[in-house]
């Protein structure tokens, strides 16, 4: 099985001005179904991870009723407010739907770098264990030191860092990033998507140029705990399905058949619970 673990819909109306932008030609339009089916066949892909990109459970609820209508969007990734004082009720209510594999706070746009490592989060958090739900980390470099505080608080939570943190590739910088992925890496219940990082990459990216990133994270979680996905409509911005499905190949290139079978979809598969 093939997935892709990380997809995006969206409707412009429904957004209210979030993001993206009117300047952002290329994603500013509908993102439904019909658009990215056509790719996933043509590029043998079986299934997907359908993940929120708004701060409101009623993204999550559209997200959901078309995971019931289309059945290459196998897994479900939500959000909940973590920290208000009916969290775990919410989480109790949404966990009902067996699309539901997991929730995202949108730490990345959070004002507290440290809001994942507060301890206020424990009855969200035991709330999504008793449903079996993962955490998706929607983070960058600096919020990877409160991702450790928090994973360390809880190890049998099931953790999966989105697009590799969003390192510095365009800078080719690799510390801090590289020390503290290493960090979260060597705590077994932390994987990493191999998602979104042609966006971190100057815009005439080359595939050499997230090579060593890429290599850092297949050497710190090995294949057994690395995601492919896409970050589709997003990845329109700089590049498309197939240029990065070929950028893919080359970058995995070094793996044995049966470890890109991991990456490519049965870690999906089984982080999410597919």
């Amino acid at each position: 099985m093939r997935i892709d673990a990380h997809q995006h819909f969206w409707l412009l109306e429904k957004r209210a001005g979030a993001w993206p932008p009117p300047e952002l030609a290329a994603i500013y339009r509908d993102h439904l179904p019909p658009q990215l089916q056509p790719l996933l066949v043509q590029h043998h892909i079986d299934a997907t991870v359908l993940v929120q990109s708004m701060p409101n459970e009623d993204d999550t609820h559209f997200l959901l009723n078309l995971a019931a209508h289309h059945s290459f969007i196998q897994a479900v990734v939500g959000w909940v407010d973590l920290k208000t004082a009916d969290a775990a009720q919410r989480i109790d209510v949404l966990a009902q739907n067996p699309k539901l594999k997991g929730l995202r706070p949108m730490l990345q746009d959070l004002p507290e770098d440290n809001w994942i490592a507060d301890p206020a989060l424990a009855p969200a958090i035991e709330a999504m264990q008793r449903h079996r739900l993962s955490l998706d980390a929607l983070v960058l470099p600096h919020h990877l030191p409160a991702l450790l505080v928090f994973a360390n608080r809880f190890p049998s939570m099931p953790i999966v860092i989105d697009h590799a943190a969003k390192p510095p590739i365009a800078a080719r910088e690799l510390q801090p990033w590289k020390d503290d992925i290493a960090r979260l890496a060597a705590l077994p219940q932390v994987y990493c998507k191999l998602s979104g990082m042609v966006n971190e990459a100057e815009p005439q990216w080359k595939t050499v140029d997230l090579q060593p990133y890429v290599d850092h994270l297949l050497n710190s979680f090995g294949p057994q705990r690395v995601l492919w996905g896409s970050d589709w409509p997003v990845l329109n911005l700089v590049a498309d399905y197939g240029r990065w499905i070929d950028a893919t190949e080359l970058l995995l290139a070094n793996l044995t058949p049966q470890e890109k079978q991991k990456v490519l979809g049965l870690n999906a598969q089984h982080f999410y619970r597919i």
